[in-house]
């Protein structure tokens, strides 16, 4: 799977990177992702990062 961050909403409160370092950190103020595809391991924590972004901001692609 692969995520994106609409870094237009984002606002770099930085709850995703605390919940799943693996894929996301906080660059500038803004969140990115790092990895091309979400390791295994991650796809729970990178969901969850997801559902529990304050602004909406982070897609998930199956």
């Amino acid at each position: 799977m692969k995520v994106t961050v609409d870094k237009d909403t984002c606002t770099g409160c930085g709850l995703c990177a605390d919940t799943c370092p693996d894929v996301f950190e906080i660059d500038d103020s803004l969140a990115i992702v790092k990895v091309a595809e979400v390791p295994q391991d991650a796809v729970k924590t990178c969901q969850e990062a997801a559902d529990n972004c304050p602004v909406e901001c982070i897609e998930i692609e199956s």
